[in-house]
């Protein structure tokens, strides 16, 4: 029973207004007073249409800011440049920090000629070279994009610049094969190239370059090529010392400790520590069954080697 009330509580309340309209209509006397009901019924739904529209621009607006997404500077500065160098070296600062940690050797093969000054042909040597036969696999030593895949005839021969997510510019000479195109994403290890023998060579070799805005880094420094790993995680550029090579032999100054042990002291982090003993942080980590983020206890002994 009380369905059914509710139910004809509802049908009077509707007829009930229905009335009211037509009464209402009835009311007019005129078409003049129609058109002016008419025309306030309009302008009214005018301002209320009007408002909507304003929130709405607003609204998207505010999204639009808040999702925009920031330029990707790396990939910008003297992208579309067909030089080696393309950077203003006047912006390049006196040091500059750069994660070395996820990386591939280029190839496997041994280096037949390192980077330096050479006498002989009364210019330098800005990269190393890499033995490899006719249609080894080249490989991306870090992850990042394609800038540029060119020809040099009495240089480079065919050749790949990649600029790299941390910053650095690697380029690959005397390719005879190029499996990436220009502006390609990639990641580190993808094969890039065949190796070959073309351009200003005088039989088949990699050769390859570590840049840091146009400055020709000696590959040495972040490499250690016979042991096929970096020195360390982190590569500290800097203008005075960017040619030097760097090595762990007894004598050098960046000679590490003999000990197969480290004590922690106040300061240290995994980074220096790494650093100090010629490994990686990866390395410690996996000797020490901790992780990058682990919190080091001032006068714990950990493991080194």
């Amino acid at each position: 029973m009380n369905f059914i009330k509710i139910i004809t509580i509802g049908i009077t309340a509707v007829s009930a207004l229905c009335l009211t309209q037509t009464a209402e209509a009835q009311n007019l006397q005129s078409v003049s007073d129609y058109n002016k009901a008419h025309a306030r019924l309009l302008a009214s739904q005018t301002k209320v249409q009007d408002q909507i529209k304003l929130s709405e621009t607003e609204i998207f607006a505010n999204q639009w800011i808040e999702e925009e997404e920031p330029e990707m500077d790396i990939y910008t500065e003297g992208w579309d440049s067909k030089q080696v160098n393309p950077y203003d070296q006047n912006k390049v600062p006196e040091t500059k920090q750069i994660d070395v940690s996820k990386f591939c050797i280029p190839c496997p093969g041994r280096v037949t000629s390192p980077y330096g000054y050479r006498p002989r042909f009364r210019r330098m040597h800005k990269g190393i070279d890499m033995k490899l036969q006719t249609g080894d696999t080249v490989y991306a030593a870090f992850s990042g994009r394609v800038r540029l895949t060119n020809y040099e005839r009495r240089g480079y021969g065919y050749y790949i610049i990649l600029r790299h997510e941390n910053e650095l510019e690697t380029v690959y000479g005397h390719l005879s094969k190029f499996l990436v195109s220009d502006g390609e994403d990639v990641k580190v290890g993808q094969p890039i190239a065949l190796g070959g023998n073309t351009g200003r060579s005088f039989g088949s070799h990699l050769h390859f370059e570590t840049r840091y805005m146009g400055f020709a880094i000696n590959p040495a420094a972040i490499f250690d090529f016979e042991n096929k790993t970096t020195h360390t995680d982190v590569y500290t550029f800097d203008k005075k010392t960017f040619t030097k090579s760097r090595n762990y032999a007894p004598g050098s100054r960046y000679k590490a400790s003999g000990k197969a042990t480290y004590r922690i002291r106040k300061g240290d982090n995994l980074g220096k520590i790494a650093a100090k003993n010629g490994t990686t942080v990866a390395k410690l980590c996996r000797l020490n069954g901790i992780s990058k983020s682990t919190t080091l206890r001032v006068g714990k002994v950990i493991r080194v080697r």
